[in-house]
């Protein structure tokens, strides 16, 4: 069994979802509890360590949220 982070979001989890919007990578945001699609611009919400992968409940970055 693949072990669990603070979030109980499953590493081998990370490692195969992509984007639904651009089938891009994503990058995990521990702090806000997010995972973030730099290509489509989109936060998605990750709530009692399940990603929600809906683009109804993402929110759009704003510009000075950008991740180099």
């Amino acid at each position: 069994m693949a072990e669990l982070n603070t979030d109980g979001l499953d590493p081998k989890l990370l490692e195969v979802l992509v984007c639904p919007v651009s089938r891009g990578p994503l990058i995990y945001v521990p702090e806000a509890s997010e995972l973030i699609s730099e290509k489509a611009g989109l936060a998605y919400p990750i709530r009692d360590g399940v990603p929600i992968m809906l683009v109804d409940e993402a929110r759009e970055l704003s510009p000075d949220e950008a991740i180099s």
